[in-house]
């Protein structure tokens, strides 16, 4: 079987082949660190996480990078308002984001580099972008020009007829020679208070494009086989992206662009004054919008794995639509899932499992292999439910639902309920104790060592406003 994704730079399905032996360098647009991230980030992330985890699943070695937006107007502007230094203020962010990340079973990827620590970096592409051409002083800004790069637009798919040179692009406040010319490394003023960096190029700060760029090539390379985001970045952010980063390189920036499209909510787009504005921890915790009519989507304490289901549930590249039956329907899903697997720990395989599991293989594969095709490998997954229960599931029909889980993620390997830390043996008490004093003195990597020797122990953790909790694995 092939593997084929469709590529946004083609607007056609191609075969994937890595540009280096088996290694797969992919790089997906991370968290602005200024506030919750809502659920339709989520569904970006977890479109991502699945192309992360089937690459593994067929035998690929991923080297992915995941950046976090920790400096940009909304960081600077939230963290004055509550008179914060922007450190403080992002790092508090940066770790809500990674607890919603566990919480969903988002794998972890390699590597988040922050934007505030790549800022060298991001300073040589916009010397060089200066000394080529591609790049100009203005008055508050330096600004990359796209009447000097030839290709700009073909991500998008613009004509350069659409650029049109004397129209102002909304919210824009910077002084510049095209529209569409966009800003590479912002010059201080007040606002920024005492947010800048004295640099080669001035006194200042990046602009928000950059930032992708610097972290993408510095841990990647010049070209990236695979580049991941939601649908609404294809304009202007990746189309910048491809021109800043060609610019200084002269090189392909990405081989594959892999889009994910919107989330609705009602059949609506998702804003605060609708009322239908979630997060998260929103849906885990039954807030949400206002009590009305027709407000199917108000949340009451949603299962973490039935969102999770439902936002891998519909293809990638459609535009999903979260409503209160949906989340109804994927909980059942998932409960049904689980029954089975419980099911199957204390059966017997009967005749004929090998050769339905064997089939249920090769439909899945197929599916996904389709451009990760996860309504179809679903479909494929609950048929082999049904024919394994009539014939008999045992441990062999447990080992392929596991292994459907490899991808799917989620969870079907627990077991038990949610426990605290002082009802874990003494061993891993101490070992999840251990990581909760890490995590206070900002310790991440030393705290996620830990966690991730756990979870070779068989135990996985959730973070919780109300401390850590465990729970085995089969």
């Amino acid at each position: 079987m092939v593997l084929r994704f469709y590529n946004t730079l083609t607007r056609k399905k191609e075969e994937f082949r890595p540009q280096s032996g088996n290694e797969v360098r992919m790089y997906s647009c991370g968290p602005t660190v200024y506030d919750y991230a809502h659920i339709g980030n989520f569904r970006a992330y977890v479109a991502t996480d699945i192309i992360r985890r089937y690459l593994k699943y067929r035998g690929f070695k991923l080297k992915h990078i995941m950046n976090i937006t920790d400096v940009d107007d909304k960081t600077i502007r939230n963290s004055r308002e509550q008179g914060m230094p922007l450190s403080k203020y992002t790092e508090k962010y940066t770790k809500i984001f990674f607890e919603d990340l566990d919480t969903l079973n988002i794998e972890r990827v390699e590597r988040y580099p922050k934007a505030t620590d790549h800022i060298n970096e991001m300073v040589d592409i916009v010397g060089a972008l200066l000394r080529k051409g591609y790049a100009y002083k203005g008055k508050d800004a330096i600004y990359f020009s796209i009447s000097k790069f030839p290709s700009y637009g073909e991500l998008a798919h613009l004509e350069k007829a659409q650029l049109k040179a004397g129209a102002r692009v909304k919210n824009d406040e910077y002084d510049k020679e095209h529209a569409h010319d966009f800003a590479l490394w912002k010059l201080w003023d007040k606002d920024d208070g005492d947010v800048f960096w004295e640099t080669s190029i001035g006194k200042g700060r990046p602009g928000w494009h950059i930032e992708c760029s610097a972290m993408s090539m510095k841990y990647l390379g010049p070209t990236l086989d695979i580049h991941t985001g939601g649908v609404d970045l294809i304009f202007p952010h990746h189309q910048n992206e491809i021109a800043q980063s060609e610019g200084a390189t002269g090189k392909q920036f990405v081989r594959y662009w892999m889009h994910n499209e919107h989330l609705m909510v009602d059949g609506q787009k998702m804003s605060k004054s609708r009322g239908n504005f979630y997060t998260l921890r929103d849906l885990l915790k039954g807030k949400g919008g206002p009590d009305k009519p027709g407000n199917t989507a108000k949340p009451s304490g949603h299962d973490p794995m039935a969102i999770r289901y439902l936002l891998l549930a519909s293809h990638y590249r459609q535009k999903l639509n979260m409503t209160g039956e949906a989340l109804k329907s994927a909980k059942q899903a998932v409960d049904r899932l689980r029954e089975f697997v419980s099911n199957a720990r204390d059966g017997e395989d009967g005749e004929g499992i090998e050769g339905i599991a064997k089939k249920a293989k090769e439909g899945f594969e197929k599916a996904m292999d389709d451009d990760l095709n996860t309504p179809e490998a679903l479909s494929v997954v609950f048929d082999f439910v049904r024919e394994a229960n009539k014939a008999g599931a045992g441990s062999r029909a447990l080992e392929q639902m596991m292994d459907f889980d490899k991808v799917l993620g989620l969870r079907l390997s627990e077991t038990g309920e949610w426990k605290k830390p002082e009802d874990a043996p003494e061993e891993i008490r101490k070992l999840i104790l251990d990581r909760e004093e890490r995590r206070k003195q900002k310790d991440w990597e030393g705290a996620d060592k830990i966690r991730d020797k756990l979870g070779g122990m068989g135990i996985i953790l959730e973070d919780t406003e109300d401390g850590p909790r465990w729970k085995k694995t089969t």
